[in-house]
């Protein structure tokens, strides 16, 4: 059997799909040697009558059977994070839903649960004390859901904010307050324009002597950061500073295998968004790498790099698109319809190759199956089989 798809050429060319897929990776405990996250995608609702700009509707059953699924391989769920769309067609009411009903199901599961908590119940102007309320709103919300936060970058902070001290004052008020420790997250520009200048600088070597100060304030408070910057070179240099007991949670979509195996120096711990696909492949190296097989580790994940290379290529903010794109395919939910309409926010030629190279990797559990919902995509787009 063939499939034809389109290049960025616009000409169709010819793939073979496998017929297997990987071997079955069995379910299994947790991870040892390091702590890994998948940031998870929500599932729309297809047969709601929404637009664009209605509060997303969800199917909460597919939703947290896709965190089931996560759980299951001992990967931890990063909850409401960029990946959920949040911001991008998932607002805050829907948010602090996504929260509790996934808290309730990893308390049910005995899985592990990251929430983020940010600021996007603001919708206009926001003065500094408008945004500190916000975040110590959706802070109370997470803790009492028995999760454990991430401190989300926010919007309308970067908006306030008039320099590194409003940084400084804001982070440093919730440090003091959380209930126990929380991941501090630094989202880049590529992932969301409107985080330019976060932490007081454009200079990113400014804007990190300001977040290791915040870090160096309160590091009992901090388990962890998350950096998504996708500099691997600034983010292995950042790691060396933070404090003993302060985790690095690389959130780095390019980089990753080099950074979770890690040097003579350390290693980072992961939260990424492209583990969402790739997460009983991605499982199934941190196994290996607990044995101490970096090797191997590195045999396993490094083809993995060109498919998350894609995924999150310029505007990387669209890679949600072909998360989901590859979870239905995958069998994980009976649709393509992403909440907000973000499914068209990608051209075919970008979902064939995501396609293509996520059959290469035996990423589909039923190879035919994927290939006959490819194929369905096709004919809407006016591709013949």
């Amino acid at each position: 059997m063939t499939i034809r798809l389109p290049g960025p050429d616009g000409r169709l060319r010819t793939h073979e799909p496998r017929t297997e897929p990987l071997a079955a990776l069995p379910a299994g405990g947790p991870l040892a040697s390091r702590t890994v996250f998948a940031a998870a995608h929500v599932v729309a609702d297809p047969y709601a009558d929404v637009s664009p700009d209605s509060p997303a509707a969800v199917d909460w059953d597919a939703t947290l059977a896709f965190r089931r699924h996560l759980w299951s391989h001992g990967l931890g769920v990063a909850e409401a994070m960029d990946t959920s769309q949040r911001g991008m067609g998932l607002d805050w009411a829907g948010a602090a839903e996504l929260i509790r009903r996934s808290s309730a199901e990893a308390g049910a599961a005995g899985g592990r649960i990251a929430c983020g908590a940010g600021t996007d119940q603001l919708t206009g102007p926001a003065s500094l004390g408008d945004v500190r309320a916000a975040y110590e709103e959706q802070l109370a919300l997470v803790e009492d859901a028995g999760a454990q936060p991430v401190l989300m970058a926010s919007r309308a902070l970067a908006r306030a904010a008039t320099g590194p001290e409003d940084y400084l004052d804001v982070y440093g008020h919730l440090l003091r307050q959380a209930a126990g420790p929380v991941i501090l997250h630094w989202l880049g520009p590529m992932f969301d324009p409107a985080l330019e200048g976060y932490w007081g600088s454009d200079d990113l070597d400014a804007a990190t002597e300001v977040f290791l100060e915040v870090i160096a304030d309160r590091p009992d408070k901090v388990d962890g950061v998350k950096v998504s910057l996708l500099d691997a070179r600034r983010e292995v240099a950042l790691r060396r500073r933070l404090p003993d007991g302060v985790r690095c949670y690389t959130g780095d979509d390019f980089n990753y295998p080099e950074l979770i195996a890690g040097d003579e120096h350390g290693f980072s711990h992961a939260l990424l968004g492209v583990f969402d696909p790739l997460a009983p492949l991605a499982a199934r190296a941190v196994r290996v790498l607990d044995t101490g097989d970096a090797k191997e580790f590195r045999e396993l994940l490094d083809p993995t790099v060109e498919l998350a290379r894609h995924l999150f290529q310029p505007p990387t903010r669209f890679y949600k698109t072909g998360v989901v794109l590859l979870a239905w395919l995958a069998g994980h939910q009976e649709h393509f319809a992403m909440v907000g309409g973000l499914q068209s926010a990608r051209s075919l030629p970008h979902l064939a190759r995501a396609y293509e190279l996520a059959d290469g990797l035996g990423l589909f559990p039923d190879p035919r199956r994927a290939e006959t919902r490819m194929k369905t995509l096709l004919a809407l787009y006016g591709v013949s089989s």
